[in-house]
Formats: structure tokens, C-alpha cells, sequence
């Protein structure tokens, strides 16, 4: 199995020039979302299955954090490249733009309010609130934003590298 690396990914886009479709990026986001639901799943898991005590804490801190970098960032990349990109070859698309990223307002808000919980160490079933409704609102994201923009996305042409657009999932 190759892995794609990016520094190789750079070098052939820059080497070819840009193609008709420069990348799958349907494909690309639909396994970006695939990787943040499972992150997201883990760190519920790792919440259900822990036991009491500081160990505990360390974990869960560990996943929070891991999982809720994972979604800003591929939250920003969509916002500051990808969205851009959609909005200049698809202009009847910016209402649908501007929704996800009021989404994306709305799911950083609900990160900063878990990450505060889990930094006062909060009572698990208050941090299992905060990842449920977490989930609810991401789930429902990704599902519209599949809808809307997975068939532009099969030829958007966009040379850029796939973790700056969509984060380093």
C-alpha cells in the first residue's frame, strides 16, 4: 500500500501543472469525515469505558484535544480555501457556503464549551452531554454539506495540498 505524501503530492501538481481535476476531493472529504466520526467515537468511548482518577482525566484531555484540533482545523481549511474555491467556480453556491460556515461557528462554540468542561474536569455525564451535542450538530453537517457540494467537488479544480484544505485528517 502506497501512502500519499504530500511533499510527493506537491511535486507532481507543481511538475504537471495543473489538471483538469486536480484531485478526488469528494472522495478526500468524504474520508476526512469518516476519520473525524470515528475520532469523535473514540473519544466517546474513551469517556464511557474510563475509570475515576487522574489517569482517566489525562486521557480524555488527550482525546478532546486530539479530536477537537482535528475538527477546527479542517473546519478553517474548508473556510479559508475550499469554500473560496466552490464560491469562485460556483457563485449559486454561496448561500449553501455561507450556512457551513455559520456551522462552523456554531460547532467551534460547542468545542470551546467541551474543552472548558474537560479543563475543570467536569462530571462525565456533563462531558458526554457536551459530545453528544457534539455529535448531533457534525453529524447533521456533514451530511448537508455531502449533499450540497460532494458532485461540484468531483471537478473542482483546486491545486492545493489536501491537508490545507481539509486538515491534517
Amino acid at each position: 500500500m502506497t501512502q500519499r505524501n504530500p511533499s510527493a503530492w506537491q511535486r507532481a501538481t507543481r511538475a504537471a501543472g495543473p489538471p483538469a481535476v486536480t484531485f478526488a476531493w469528494s472522495q478526500e472529504l468524504r474520508r476526512v469525515h469518516r476519520r473525524l466520526r470515528e475520532a469523535l467515537s473514540v473519544t466517546r468511548a474513551s469517556l464511557a469505558n474510563g475509570t475515576p482518577g487522574e489517569a482517566a482525566t489525562r486521557e480524555l484531555l488527550l482525546y478532546c484535544h486530539g479530536f477537537c484540533t482535528a475538527l477546527d482545523s479542517h473546519h478553517q481549511g474548508e473556510d479559508h480555501t475550499l469554500f473560496p474555491a466552490i464560491a469562485a467556480a460556483h457563485p449559486e453556491l454561496r448561500p449553501v457556503l455561507r450556512s457551513l460556515e455559520q456551522d462552523h461557528s456554531m460547532i467551534a462554540h460547542l468545542l470551546g464549551s467541551l474543552r472548558a468542561a474537560v479543563d475543570r474536569a467536569a462530571p462525565p455525564q456533563e462531558l458526554d452531554q457536551h459530545l453528544e451535542g457534539i455529535a448531533a450538530i457534525m453529524e447533521n453537517h456533514f451530511r448537508y454539506e455531502e449533499r450540497q457540494l460532494l458532485t461540484v467537488l468531483e471537478t473542482l479544480e483546486l491545486a492545493a495540498e489536501p491537508r490545507e484544505v481539509l486538515g491534517p485528517f
